[in-house]
């Protein structure tokens, strides 16, 4: 996520739009036509970005290595849109014009005409509100995960992309790392069998940067004690909803969560934090470890955890298993019927040179130069100009950027209830069916 500081103005807006968790299939229905496989015009990407901070900035450097061209920048804090344009200009660009005076500054960007995509990199509650205005400026948006952070929003995606035929696309960069697109590869040509179950989570020890009196730290920490939930999930389901082609022939039915009790934030705080400092009038809610299980319209189940109050290694589980074998990451493993040396993992290094993605075959290098979570961020971001240079669908679309960030407001309303079985909406409205598998390089 961005380091972009929200305004108390900005977290009413996003605790306005979560009082109304759930919006009924039918309040979504409208009659403009899907977006499911409609490709992007072919055209050069022209590019703005709201947001500059540490992500903003990130994928700007990504963005550039991609020779796509950058016309305007956004953030509150003019200094950090000013060394963003400093990069642009360094990679041999004419300055970007910046937008830098208040929260809606954005307002102003999107409304320009020598636009075609905007990126944003903003706190959560803002990704929404910010994606449907571009939308309705006639462009696309890509917006950091999650998309939206309720229901509601989530429809609100949908129904705009639908009704201005510009796409919402959710910047997963998860889905282009170079082990998730090697082990898609191996599941679509049948390697693992008929699928079963995955496991996906966001285990990452943010307690320092959380707890920082800048970036992440301005905002992130107050989602704490607002909501009790899985409240990060797309960047360890995205991969596997891929592996099990979701929204492409398999849906996601229904949820269950439940949250172990919010210790982490509050020890860590008596450990670091000065017993004057406004943090100690906190209260976090949010269960250290959750726990969401969910079921597919086909049968499959995924276990999706979320811990970010405690000391733990990084990890996303990020786990494919089926009639003929299972592969486990962190550290990568694998494991096929009747494979050599008995019931032992074997490494995923054998089926590199046969599997690895076309994507990381031609990109690799650069990527891996480049850096930026592996490579990934690169990856996404050169198939997304990929995309719109060819005239191609997007790899993930509005369907998958509602359907992967819904497991947040449901897994709240579970347990609100106890635990209770929470369903997904349909936000495809049927449509799931007639598509299969994940197009992530395909074309």
């Amino acid at each position: 996520m961005a380091n972009f500081e929200t305004s108390r103005r900005g977290f009413l807006l996003g605790a306005a739009t979560g009082a109304a968790l759930f919006t009924s299939e039918s309040q979504g229905a409208q009659t403009a036509s899907t977006v499911i496989g409609m490709p992007f015009s072919p055209i050069e990407p022209r590019i703005g970005i709201i947001g500059t901070g540490g992500r903003g900035t990130a994928l700007l450097k990504n963005l550039l290595a991609t020779d796509v061209q950058i016309n305007a920048l956004c953030d509150i804090v003019a200094e950090k849109a000013q060394n963003a344009q400093k990069l642009v200009e360094q990679a041999g660009q004419k300055a970007p014009e910046l937008y830098t005076n208040g929260d809606h500054a954005f307002e102003n960007l999107v409304s320009r005409d020598d636009l075609n995509l905007v990126l944003i990199a903003t706190p959560w509650n803002w990704h929404t509100p910010m994606a449907i205005a571009v939308m309705q400026q006639g462009k696309h948006v890509a917006t950091e995960v999650p998309a939206a952070t309720t229901i509601e929003e989530c429809w609100q995606l949908v129904n705009t992309s639908e009704k201005t035929r510009r796409h919402c696309i959710m910047l997963e960069n998860c889905c282009y790392g170079e082990n998730e697109t090697l082990v898609l590869n191996m599941v679509r040509v049948g390697l693992f069998g008929d699928l079963l179950y995955g496991e996906a989570a966001y285990i990452h020890d943010l307690r320092e940067e959380m707890f920082s009196n800048q970036g992440e730290g301005l905002w992130r920490r107050t989602v704490h004690t607002q909501r009790d939930g899985n409240l990060y999930p797309t960047h360890g389901l995205g991969p596997v909803a891929n592996y099990m082609s979701i929204n492409r022939g398999d849906r996601f039915d229904y949820l269950v969560s439940m949250s172990t009790p919010a210790k982490g934030l509050a020890l860590y705080r008596e450990a670091h934090v000065p017993k004057d400092d406004p943090k100690w009038k906190e209260r976090y809610i949010e269960g250290d470890m959750n726990t969401s299980l969910i079921k597919t319209a086909n049968g499959l189940t995924i276990n999706l955890q979320h811990d970010v109050s405690n000391p733990h290694p990084y990890d996303r589980l990020n786990t494919v298993a089926g009639t003929k074998g299972v592969f486990k990451d962190y550290p990568p493993r694998i494991y096929f019927d009747g494979q050599k040396g008995g019931e032992e993992y074997g490494t995923l290094d054998a089926y590199k040179e046969e599997y690895q993605h076309t994507l990381w075959k031609r990109e690799g290098e650069i990527a891996r130069k480049l850096g930026g979570h592996g490579g990934m961020d690169f990856i996404e971001c050169y198939r997304l100009a990929e995309c719109m240079r060819k005239g191609l669908p997007p790899d993930l679309d509005v369907y998958d950027a509602a359907s992967w960030s819904a497991p947040g407001p449901l897994s709240q309303a579970s347990l609100a209830q106890g635990s209770a079985p929470v369903k997904f909406p349909d936000f495809t409205r049927g449509r799931w069916k007639e598509r299969a598998g994940s197009p992530i390089g395909q074309s």
